[in-house]
């Protein structure tokens, strides 16, 4: 029986594998050579080098069936990756495991207006704390992940959300871990990355929009693990509504955030952001909502649907999971959210054909989302060394 065509390049093929293990968890060789398009035998020739390379591990675990495969292939737990993500509050430094064990985490506050110059202090502070917790340990990191919220392509130098230098930071790393792989991204895509590796029973296996309620608002496209631009930030929450609306943090005026993000929430519900905070998941069953404020909320998410909606009209796709705020919300509040979406879309969700999920929120979890994309990144190269030709 001839097989499907299979990837192009030894670096795709063997991405291919180490991102589906990354996102099973595990798994024997005959499902693991069906889901990536290769035969057992070329299965078997690769598994072989990525264990030589310390990559991969195999485990004699009972068959799934009678006369079936033994040999469970997973990720190898002493693969270490570090992970760097910067929130409003503070910014998270930890070092884990490609199965997203955290075996160290340290978190340095930021002040209360943070500038370029008090985050770069920020970072070079988490980078001594890595270090020197690395050097005792003796531990070599295969990748450095550090999230960055509102990380965009017109704000390499000067975030408009949180003041950071990126620039800067980058030399930092340069100077402190040469060697190691760095990769730095928006936050929205270290969130999406670890929902799709971390959540059980995510809902899209295939192309979908993420889309992140948090601090601020953004989405990211998510396409085939092994793609070069599998990943991609959409700076879908300063799509601009009400031009003399509320001000947002990047500058605008009426953007979707400054309608829908945690800090217009906050000022919503009529308690401090730092309260909201600090009751986490728990605000919507401990905050009374009132029917005049519940339904300002279900207008926002209204709002919030039309934007996604949009989105949607520039680029269709058959899935979106929403994650953040509201999905902690009841189905009567949520369903604001999808009105809005069938509002915009032609014909309505059910004729465009998409499906729409709300998954867990992940804010408050750093640096677990930096440490999923660190991992990610690893896998992407095919776990080959960033100065590979191939693995660039």
């Amino acid at each position: 029986m001839e097989m499907p065509e299979q990837p192009r390049s030894r670096r795709q093929t063997r991405a291919a594998i180490l991102t589906h293990l990354l996102q099973s968890g595990g798994s024997f060789r005959p499902p693991l050579a069906k889901a990536v398009r290769l035969s057992e035998a070329s299965l078997s020739r690769i598994l072989f080098d990525l264990k030589a390379e310390g990559l991969i591990e195999e485990v004699r675990r009972p068959a799934p069936y009678v006369g079936g495969p033994t040999g469970l292939v997973s990720l190898d737990g002493s693969v270490a990756v570090a992970a760097f993500e910067l929130t409003a509050q503070h910014l998270s430094v930890g070092v884990g495991g490609l199965s997203g064990e955290l075996h160290y985490t340290e978190r340095v506050k930021l002040p209360k207006t943070p500038t370029a110059e008090s985050v770069g202090q920020a970072f070079r502070e988490a980078m001594t704390l890595l270090r020197d917790w690395t050097r005792r340990r003796r531990i070599t990191l295969s990748q450095i992940g550090v999230s960055i919220p509102g990380l965009g392509r017109l704000s390499i130098s000067a975030n408009p959300i949180i003041p950071c230098d990126v620039g800067r930071v980058g030399g930092m790393f340069d100077e402190m871990f040469a060697g190691v792989p760095l990769e730095i991204t928006n936050s929205v895509v270290a969130h999406a990355t670890f929902h799709r590796c971390r959540t059980e029973n995510y809902p899209f296996s295939d192309t979908h929009l993420f889309v992140l309620v948090s601090h601020g608002v953004a989405g990211a496209w998510m396409d085939d693990p092994a793609k070069a631009d599998a990943l991609q930030a959409i700076e879908l929450g300063h799509m601009v509504f009400e031009p003399e609306g509320p001000r947002c943090r990047c500058g605008h005026h009426g953007c979707v955030e400054a309608y829908a993000s945690i800090p217009a929430l906050a000022e919503l519900l009529g308690v401090a952001e730092a309260e909201l905070l600090q009751l986490g998941n728990e605000w919507v069953n401990t905050i009374p909502i009132s029917s005049r404020v519940r339904q300002e909320l279900r207008r926002r998410l209204f709002r919030l649907g039309l934007a996604i909606g949009n989105t949607l009209n520039v680029k269709p796709c058959g899935g979106v999971a929403i994650s953040g705020w509201p999905s902690l919300l009841a189905a009567d509040d949520r369903n604001a959210v999808v009105e809005g979406i069938d509002a915009c879309l032609l014909g309505g969700r059910k004729l465009a054909q998409v499906s729409i999920a709300f998954v867990p929120p992940s804010t408050g979890n750093d640096p677990q989302a930096a440490l999923a994309f660190a991992g990610f990144c690893l896998a992407s190269r095919g776990g080959m060394p960033a100065s590979s030709t191939e693995a660039a």
